[in-house]
């Protein structure tokens, strides 16, 4: 029960975003961030018939971005 209280405190913690405040953020179309959800190159929910995007997933790929160049 301990585990799942964690747990439960820490998926309150998440924060996630619309595709447009991911495209806003990473300065790029709202199709760049489909494309990049699509192809699994960045971790997405899906909510109904749109997504949610972590900000972690986000900052982890931006992470990734920068570490390849």
């Amino acid at each position: 029960m301990i585990g799942s209280a964690r747990q439960d405190a820490r998926l309150a913690e998440v924060r996630f975003l619309t595709v447009a405040e991911v495209a806003t953020l990473m300065r790029v179309s709202k199709m760049t961030v489909y494309r990049l959800v699509h192809s699994g190159e960045l971790s997405a929910v899906r909510v109904g018939r749109s997504f949610r995007v972590p900000e972690q997933a986000v900052q982890e790929y931006l992470r990734g971005a920068f570490s390849e160049q």
